[in-house]
């Protein structure tokens, strides 16, 4: 890992200065990112948090420049679904589309769809980005977006109720393409409910599974404007941390067993984008279980964490988690979380997950 803030008051002047060279490069990249990065360095949704509590205010003034930068409220992105006039005559006009799936099955619509319901958080977000919350029938208990709050529920997204479904009339569902989803995917194809399978391991496929929506949808135009403008989202947190020191880090998915994410997957791709490098980076499977024993051999220069909950809850049990408060990151405080249901939804929210990342990585810096 880089200089650690303990440790950088041992350097030569010379060092220190050039450390702060490159931190004041990398604010002034962050504030030219052309997306809303995160609200606040206190906001409740979005912590870093060291374990150790207040770090030394000469500490804090040497991280004030990046961690300010990374704060900061850039332009917003054009707002989720917003359709081109021209998108939604075609679509009007269009006869009927067709696109393949994630399970090999070609589903054609006799229209683009309308009355769309999705068994995915992540496809939940994507048919928003592209054709806004009015084509939406309904939601799982998991779609946390306030937009979403009085569409009725069908429960779960593994195990929906198919009578609240099938009572919605959806003309499209999008649901997880796995084994355990085949029965439900059956039924609804028997009770005549088109269903469109996702499964969006890496961000290369989370943008396929963008046009192919996007035309099932009969919004082809801004499926290729929202692409483009993640990519761009994703290329300014590349440029910013360019000439950064590259901490290893462990994306600790789950703590009890230990959990990570392996290198074919979104969220270590999005960690390479946003500085890091993962401390398991010869697994490749996708979320493999670990042992306690083999993280403490690794020795990650930092662990993050990802919540839905209360972030100093989550911290403080990891400290007293025997194996896991053994792990040097743990006892010396290179913990910091992120939000879950931003970095581990694979869909168009995809640049602000890395910008989270950014933000979480160079604060320990």
């Amino acid at each position: 890992m880089g200089v650690g803030i303990a440790s950088y008051w041992r350097l030569p002047i010379d060092d220190r200065e050039a450390k702060l060279k490159r931190i004041r490069t990398a604010t002034d990249r962050f504030r030219s990112w052309p997306f809303r990065v995160l609200p606040s360095i206190s906001s409740s949704r979005h912590h870093v948090l060291p374990i150790s509590g207040r770090l030394p205010d000469h500490a804090r003034r040497s991280l004030t420049p990046l961690l300010l930068a990374l704060s900061a409220s850039c332009a917003a992105p054009p707002d989720r679904g917003s359709a081109t006039v021209a998108d939604s005559a075609q679509g009007s006009a269009l006869g009927s589309v067709q696109a393949v799936d994630d399970a090999g099955r070609t589903v054609k619509l006799a229209t683009p769809a309308r009355r769309v319901l999705s068994l995915v958080p992540s496809g939940t977000e994507l048919v928003m980005a592209l054709a806004g919350t009015e084509v939406l029938v309904g939601r799982t208990r998991y779609d946390d977006d306030p937009a979403l709050a009085d569409l009725p529920s069908v429960g779960g997204g593994m195990d929906p109720s198919l009578e609240a479904i099938v009572s919605l009339r959806p003309d499209l569902v999008l649901m997880w393409e796995s084994e355990a989803q085949g029965t439900v995917r059956n039924q609804l194809m028997a009770a005549g409910v088109p269903t469109f399978a996702l499964q969006t391991s890496d961000t290369s496929d989370v943008f396929s599974a963008m046009q192919r929506l996007g035309h099932l949808l009969g919004r082809d135009s801004v499926a290729t404007a929202l692409a483009m403008r993640v990519r761009a989202q994703l290329d300014s947190v590349r440029t910013a941390v360019a000439g950064l020191p590259t901490p290893t880090v462990l994306y600790a998915v789950g703590v009890t067993p230990p959990m990570t994410a392996g290198t074919s997957t979104f969220v270590i791709e999005l960690l390479g984008v946003a500085g890091g490098r993962s401390a398991f980076a010869d697994i490749r499977s996708g979320w493999p279980t670990l042992s306690l024993e083999e993280i403490v051999n690794r020795n990650p220069d930092l662990v993050l964490l990802p919540v839905s909950d209360d972030p100093v809850v989550r911290i403080s049990t990891l400290r007293q988690t025997p194996g896991w408060r053994e792990l040097p990151a743990v006892r010396e405080g290179r913990v910091v979380t992120v939000p879950a249901s931003l970095v581990n939804r694979p869909g168009p929210r995809m640049g602000e997950a890395a910008a989270a990342l950014a933000r979480a990585i160079h604060s320990q810096q």
